[in-house]
């Protein structure tokens, strides 16, 4: 945008209300995006924060089932968590809307009904994956199977996150549905389609070329994986009875695809707050001299970057995202967050394990934030940014100038009649700050914003350190005033500068300090006058003993333990065989005589397995649990009479029968007696 926006616009994804919010989530969305809001107000600007839970699609009508509930029901529980958590934790919305609203289905029905008498739909029967188990036709995110292009194993229908090509469920390998883990069918059914490639043009001139150097990396180069690959028709509706119902002609039985309505929550969300205000939406939306920002994680790029935006265009309108600054992936302590295998941080459970250090979390999250690559949450380094940092850097310098006033001064802020240079130079680089940190957010850089905050209370500690006014108190009281002067107008500067990233503690410091002031007066000049009172210091901060860390590593290890044992509990049993289908299994015992790693693969090993009369190949996913030297010379059991199948080149004559422990290792299902001969038929 060439001129300064007159308002700003910003949202956060929608957060799907099937489960609450964890570490992963605020660090790649939530955040960022408060602290982005919190410094547009601090510079005066005219902004709409936006969210709200999104409260469609098959995954919440699945696990209502599964709980015996209603999806009203689920939302309603997973929306009061969501609401309450973020309300504590500081993510200062203007407005957190729900799309089972009455003014969110009526938003998205008028788009979807513009579009249409727009001509804008492509209306054609397919075959669509239909899991038989569920009875329910499968959105692609909830199909797997291996990647057509890479191979990667767990690649989603959408897309595959290994090598960032779009796909669609039909074209995966080996397809299995995550609600039943069956294999799904085929079954025709007459859907609404968005024509993304006859918009490739669009998308190469808006994104490819527009903002080749202002957008970043890792958004620019999955939405160039996907132009790249060739856009295809996408689906918009659903075959689903909960949803917003498909409001033309023939759209009976079917819903609006979640993908389709949950970003145009944003704009009912906005007009749910404008209502509340009694001022117009209209110019949120709708007006160039606004800024719109979405604030998203990277496997949510291609529905703000492609889908949402050509939506937006087609309407005639909408402004268009000014910027998508989407962060990569939060991992935990070493493993991919999942909220399955309950491997996870969640946040209503910290705000109840730590009360009172909402912005420690904030801190610890920013600092490390999954910016450019996937990053990794670890409870130590969270104790480490704590006590070595917000404690003994922060903390330790604003609670030495507090007492050094108090104590001299009876907490007020002394007279400075006479600056010296070092005084007139740390003052200056106060004042240099505004500037770099303006730099680094308006760039949505916040984990070096959150450097430059604990920068600037390192040289108020610098500072004090190099005057020692605690020796020069009795011998030269005058030189004092001024030192605790200028150290003063640095722990005021730090108060403002830090209140985006640290609200709960700026407050506390403003009560200490008795201050109001804005961003642009830390670069004016003085921030408390000669003669001001303060308050009484407070403690901002306290460490965190490792008592506190055992348990919270000890918590995700109990979680990961009782999932396990659940999953096995509520294992869905096999439909029930006859004792002829079974008879017609032929297993029979083995030896594995030899066994090596397959080339560029993790799980994959190959075997030569003696079956007595004969010896076969047979490959086998259990890498990840044996070495091939941990195998050989293993009886095993092997299904033999499987059709040859080929897995990368290499023909697999039979399968070998396994279980698996409660920590997802697998183990063999062998003869008792490893002296039994190999070739015996097991009854």
């Amino acid at each position: 945008m060439s001129t300064q926006p007159k308002r700003y616009t910003i949202t956060a994804a929608l957060p799907y209300t099937n489960g609450p919010i964890h570490i992963g989530h605020l660090a790649g969305v939530y955040v960022p995006a408060d602290i982005y809001a919190r410094y547009l107000r601090l510079q005066k600007k005219d902004v709409a924060f936006i969210c709200g839970s999104d409260e469609h699609g098959v995954a919440i009508a699945i696990k209502a089932k599964k709980k015996c509930k209603t999806p009203q029901q689920i939302i309603d529980y997973y929306d009061q968590i969501i609401r309450n958590a973020f309300e504590t934790f500081g993510i200062s919305f203007d407005n957190y809307s729900r799309t089972s609203r009455e003014v969110h289905h009526q938003t998205a029905s008028e788009i979807f009904k513009q579009l249409d008498a727009q001509g804008q739909f492509l209306v054609k029967e397919t075959e669509q994956l239909f899991d038989p188990e569920a009875q329910a036709f499968l959105a692609d995110r909830f199909v797997t199977g291996t990647c057509p292009v890479c191979q990667h194993t767990e690649a989603y229908g959408d897309q595959c996150e290994s090598c960032g090509s779009s796909l669609s469920a039909t074209e995966l390998i080996q397809p299995k549905s995550t609600l039943s883990g069956s294999v799904p069918e085929y079954k025709k059914t007459k859907h609404w389609f968005l024509p993304l490639d006859q918009h490739e043009n669009f998308i190469k001139e808006w994104i490819l070329e527009g903002h080749k150097k202002d957008w970043k990396p890792n958004v620019y180069g999955q939405v160039k994986s996907w132009i790249d690959n060739g856009l295809q028709a996408r689906a918009v509706t659903r075959d689903l009875d909960w949803g917003i119902p498909v409001p033309v002609e023939g759209g009976k039985g079917k819903v609006l695809y979640v993908w389709f309505d949950a970003p145009i929550g944003y704009i009912s969300s906005t007009k749910e707050w404008a209502q509340k205000k009694n001022i117009d939406w209209e110019p949120y939306w709708k007006s160039e001299d606004t800024q719109l920002v979405h604030f998203i994680g990277k496997d949510n790029i291609v529905f703000h970057c492609i889908i949402f935006p050509i939506i937006l265009k087609n309407t005639g309108e909408y402004i268009l995202p000014e910027n998508v600054p989407a962060n990569e992936f939060l991992n935990l302590e070493g493993n991919k967050i999942s909220t399955s295998k309950n491997w996870a941080v969640w946040l209503h459970e910290y705000l109840e394990d730590f009360p009172e250090k909402q912005d420690v979390l904030r801190y610890a999250l920013t600092a490390n934030a999954p910016e450019t690559k996937d990053n990794d949450f670890t409870w130590k380094e969270f104790q480490t940014r704590n006590n070595s940092e917000l404690v003994a850097i922060f903390g330790n310098f604003i609670n030495r100038v507090m007492v050094l006033t108090q104590k001299y001064y009876e907490g007020i802020v002394p007279q400075a009649s006479a600056l010296n240079d070092a005084d007139r130079e740390v003052l200056e680089r106060l004042r240099a700050f505004p500037s770099l940190m303006e730099e680094e957010i308006e760039h949505y850089r916040f984990r070096s914003y959150s450097q430059e905050v604990m920068n600037l209370a390192r040289l108020g500690n610098k500072y004090l350190a190099d005057q020692e006014p605690w020796k020069l108190i009795k011998t030269d009281p005058k030189r004092v005033e001024a030192i605790i002067f200028t150290a003063l107008q640095i722990a005021a500067g730090l108060t403002v500068l830090s209140e985006p990233l640290l609200p709960f503690t700026t407050q506390k410091m403003k009560d200490m300090l008795q201050l109001n002031a804005t961003w642009e007066d830390v670069c004016i000049g003085e921030l408390l006058v000669a003669g001001h009172t303060l308050n009484k210091a407070q403690l901002l901060f306290e460490k965190i003993e490792e008592e506190a860390i055992e348990k919270q590593l000890e918590k995700l290890k109990n979680n990961r333990s009782h999932e396990n044992e659940n999953n096995e509990m509520e294992e869905a049993p096999k439909k029930m065989i006859t004792f002829e289908e079974f008879t017609q299994l032929d297993l029979k015992t083995g030896t594995i005589l030899e066994a090596e790693k397959m080339a560029k693969t993790k799980k994959l090993l190959v075997l030569k397995v003696d079956l007595g009369h004969e010896q076969r190949t047979i490959v086998s996913g259990i890498a990840e649990s044996y070495s091939p030297e941990e195998v050989v010379g293993k009886k095993v059991s092997v299904l033999t009479n499987l059709p040859p199948r080929a897995i990368r080149g290499v023909e697999s004559q039979g399968m070998l029968l396994m279980a698996e422990d409660r920590d997802g290792r697998l183990i063999f299902i062998s003869p008792e007696d490893n002296n039994t001969p190999s070739g015996l038929s097991i009854r």
